[in-house]
């Protein structure tokens, strides 16, 4: 291998590389301008396509940057795909270039408008504002026109084969594909027809237009690949046509038309530039564009495939594109997660030429990063015990001082409603505690939090023998804030008020795939974690009638509001990630 290795500390994604024909595993993660990996460090250049755009301008060779994100509206972004739109908006954006949005859409059997305005909202949201959005539809006439030049300088034929000759024509990887019967077709004979695919005289299937290349090429990209097809399908921006050109042809075609200079792709278009490079060179354009490559995101444990994420949704495994389960942006939205938290996230995931796994736990890092000096501190019961201070007076409620977020204190303070009646959590309490166990237990006394000390008096059980409520006291001396030090308790738990309360639902979540070695070979659906999603019924503060969008609460980490889910009657909260983690950048 030529990179450098080093020994260094923890490892946080996972790197797949090959030496000598071997495929090589190992545990890393990247920082800066290195690969960091556990037990070894590999420089490496993060920076490869900022050097590659510096030495353009040096050169004259361009005299400003311009980048270009394409998505396909087949579908909701995922994280994924939002890495490859901010890179390309950033790197426009720190040269001083424009950025265009493009709708690639060339295949009106699997696009919808719906997908479009999903994805504006989408990059709204994460702060991206393109200098233009366009559509590949509309070039569609200069498309054409490309593929009639190509016809006419005996550079693309019309072929009558079926799908599957095509396929067998091809060859594979190891033997050389073998020429189309009707390859040598007469120009003016392959002009004809292609117009009349055009005007719609033929069905679907009947024909295509193929480039004519090379069938012995080592790339199978480059053996005479489809370019157009028939497609008697109402494009729902751009009507009136009924062929469409294959990805791989509009795509440098696409980047020519609106003059990109650097078309930053992932790395599974690599195998597609030697095509991409022949489009260029042999059709007349307005730009010369040049196709980069780099490592896409993927994330351990997470369906980050479209076609798997469709799946989910047609068979109702999830709620919508927007599910908190899935990696996409409204799902990531939805979830409680933050374009700060993502943006940082990406950026210190940085760029390579490398494959790699990513480990869900950063993102998180993140998010937690983000939210800790901006979420309002409260508390919520999730499974709640019902709490009788026997003791504090029937009728009376006072209203205790809380502050908002005690790293910020500026926030201010809220007030915390406190009567006779309240809820903890269920595993607040034991009536047979184990060792070490400080939280309530018959005549173990705790500290509530903001509020006072009390001692569990009496456990009441129901007819199965379940605890119905437990019996306390408190000690009117023990206010919080009052300085009381006469003795000391080991545990401080939650509560909320039982009568001035809000019910709420709270979504709990895992990881939406089992991922171990009894699953490895099931098929995707099979895979599924059926506590992925787990809903728990409890109470908030009854403060949460002005609902902020995201809320730590106390213990339980951060969540967010679900507006879709939520009624007057019954909030509703999605958690976003724990409170603390074991991960490290």
């Amino acid at each position: 291998m030529s990179a450098l290795f080093k020994f260094c500390g923890n490892y946080k994604f996972h790197l797949f590389d090959y030496y000598r024909g071997f495929v090589v595993y190992l545990p890393v993660y990247f920082k800066n301008d290195f690969v960091v990996g556990g037990g070894l460090l590999m420089e490496e250049n993060s920076n490869f396509i900022k050097t590659i755009m510096k030495e353009d301008l040096a050169s004259g060779k361009h005299d400003t940057v311009v980048t270009r994100f394409p998505p396909e509206p087949n579908g909701c972004l995922h994280i994924g795909h939002m890495k490859g739109a901010l890179t390309n908006y950033n790197f426009a954006r720190e040269f001083g270039g424009r950025f265009y949005w493009r709708f690639d859409d060339t295949n009106p059997t699997k696009e919808d408008i719906s997908y479009v305005e999903s994805q504006i909202e989408d990059f709204k949201w994460m702060g991206i504002e393109p200098d233009h959005i366009t559509y590949a539809s509309d070039m569609f006439e200069f498309m054409y026109e490309k593929a009639v030049e190509l016809t006419e300088k005996g550079l693309a034929f019309i072929d009558e084969s079926s799908q599957e000759e095509i396929r067998s024509q091809r060859g594979t990887l190891t033997t050389s594909g073998i020429n189309s019967p009707y390859r040598e077709r007469p120009v003016s004979e392959n002009l004809a027809i292609f117009k009349e695919m055009r005007a719609g005289k033929h069905e679907n299937g009947k024909y295509v237009l193929r480039a004519k290349i090379d069938m012995t090429s080592p790339n199978i990209n480059l053996r005479d690949p489809v370019i157009y097809r028939i497609q008697h399908v109402e494009h729902h921006h751009a009507p009136g046509w009924c062929i469409y050109p294959m990805y791989s042809f509009a795509h440098p075609l696409e980047d020519a038309y609106e003059h990109i200079t650097h078309s930053l792709c992932t790395l599974e278009f690599e195998d597609q530039r030697p095509f991409y490079n022949w489009v260029i060179e042999n059709c007349t354009v307005p730009a010369v564009p040049r196709q980069i490559e780099f490592a896409r995101l993927n994330l351990k444990n997470t369906v980050m495939s479209k076609r798997y994420l469709l799946q989910l949704v047609e068979n109702g495994i999830v709620d919508g594109w927007d599910d908190p389960r899935l990696p996409t942006i409204s799902g990531l939205r939805r979830r409680g997660y933050t374009p700060d938290a993502i943006r940082n996230f990406i950026r210190e995931s940085g760029l390579s030429k490398a494959n790699s796994l990513s480990d869900p736990a950063m993102l998180e890092h993140f998010v937690r990063e983000d939210l800790k000096l901006k979420a309002p501190r409260t508390m919520a019961v999730l499974n709640p015990l019902k709490v009788i201070i026997t003791n504090y007076p029937e009728g009376t409620v006072e209203y205790l001082d809380a502050e908002i977020n005690p790293e910020v204190p500026e926030m201010g303070s809220r007030k915390i409603p406190f009567s006779r009646v309240i809820y903890v959590e269920q595993e607040d309490f034991m009536e047979t505690p184990i060792p070490k166990y400080h939280r309530l237990y018959p005549g173990n006394e705790v500290r509530l939090k903001h509020a006072y000390f009390i001692k569990c008096t009496d456990v009441i059980k129901n007819d199965d023998g379940t605890i119905k409520e437990i019996h306390a006291t408190y000690d009117i001396e023990t206010k919080s804030g009052s300085d009381f030090n006469a003795r000391k308790v080991k545990g401080t738990i939650h509560w909320v008020d039982g009568t001035r309360n809000k019910p709420a639902n709270f979504y709990m979540y895992e990881p939406i795939l089992v991922d171990d070695e009894e699953t490895a070979d099931l098929p995707f659906l099979e895979r599924i974690n059926p506590n992925s999603e787990v809903m728990m019924n409890g109470f908030v503060e009854e403060n949460m009638e002005n609902v902020e969008a995201k809320y730590q609460f106390f213990r339980h980490g951060y969540f967010n509001i679900d507006s879709k889910r939520s009624t007057d009657e019954k909030l509703s909260f999605n958690h976003i990630v724990s409170l603390k983690s074991s991960f490290r950048l």
